[in-house]
């Protein structure tokens, strides 16, 4: 199968993580799996005239464009033209070249919030009406219309994130080398199932702190940082806490709060990324699936219940008091 992956408006950082891909590494393992590259901005040797030629075969039918990537959310603006991002050396812009190239596809695949919803490229009055594929924010409808299919019958892909797990990109991409991605392995955001069934909080290194409401309330501290530290794991998908990020990290693992960045719209959460918004004492964004009345329940009996250890260690910036060690009976 055929990739051709395009950069728009974004820092590149999806590409990045990708090339940060270890056991196997990204090319090994879209190459085991019949995947090749077309053309890749950052990592193709082909430029100018040659990459016009490969564009030119595409659109005449002469190669088949099994996989359109975009990475980045794309610019509308000024007035609709796209013209604040052009594809370079081809004289259109990024808006018409992936509105002509995207029926093309077999699958179009938006790799990063960015190119899903618009993320941190449409933040901050979104000067250059950036937009993603297939969504513009929580709204269907980017740069091309909801009832898009590619292809192959499906909607956009987005593999979300900020930027996206080099795993969550690899094994979208060889699900649909083995045909074996279908809309029902997609969620209603179009988000992969594979990592978007799991919430952020699933593994996380916290989950003893969070079991009795045991907060943080300072950086650095290893305590839960749901209460006071703006974490949102508990509301967020993905599975990061299970499969670390190159090989053993993540945000929440790093002692970094968790700003759900796989989701629509967490660039503009209208309060620091650090901070929990509070009404009456109680965290607006309770865990998901759980009453307001179970939670306070259960964060009070919780609370109550907490071990001292755990209470000191949570307001530590590191175990200060280790488990009770027992002795067995005789």
């Amino acid at each position: 199968m055929n990739i051709l992956w395009l950069q728009a408006s974004g820092c590149g950082g999806c590409t990045m993580s990708l090339l940060c891909a270890e056991a196997p590494g990204a090319f090994e393992a879209l190459e085991a799996a019949g995947l090749r590259f077309l053309w890749h901005p950052a990592l193709s040797l082909a430029t100018g005239a040659e990459v016009r030629a490969i564009l030119r075969r595409i659109d005449s039918g002469e190669v088949a464009l099994d996989v359109l990537c975009v990475e980045g959310a794309i610019a509308r603006g000024p007035r609709g033209s796209g013209r604040f991002q052009m594809l370079s050396g081809v004289g259109v812009s990024m808006l018409d070249a992936v509105r002509r190239l995207a029926p093309l596809a077999g699958h179009v695949v938006a790799v990063g919030s960015c190119a899903a919803f618009g993320g941190m490229t449409s933040a901050g009055g979104n000067p250059s009406d950036a937009v993603g594929l297939h969504y513009e924010g929580a709204h269907p409808g980017g740069v091309l219309p909801p009832e898009f299919r590619g292809r192959a019958g499906l909607g956009v892909i987005n593999i979300a994130g900020c930027p996206t797990h080099p795993g969550w990109v690899t094994e979208t991409l060889m699900l649909l080398a083995a045909g074996a991605l279908t809309a029902e392995g997609l969620d209603r955001l179009g988000r992969p199932r594979f990592y978007a069934d799991h919430l952020v909080h699933h593994g996380c290194p916290k989950n003893e702190y969070y079991e009795y409401k045991a907060s943080a309330r300072a950086p650095g501290e290893i305590g839960c940082m749901m209460e006071h530290m703006g974490c949102i794991g508990t509301q967020a998908v993905g599975d990061c806490n299970i499969r670390p990020w190159n090989g053993g990290g993540s945000c929440t693992s790093a002692g970094y709060a968790c700003i759900n960045c796989t989701a629509p719209e967490f660039e503009e959460p209208r309060h620091p990324y650090t901070e929990t918004p509070k009404v009456g004492g109680i965290p607006v964004g309770l865990p998901s699936d759980m009453p307001k009345a179970w939670f306070m329940a259960l964060a009070s009996l919780s609370k109550a219940a907490t071990p001292d250890r755990i209470r000191k260690n949570a307001i530590a910036d590191r175990i200060e008091v280790p488990p009770t060690l027992r002795t067995p009976k005789r």
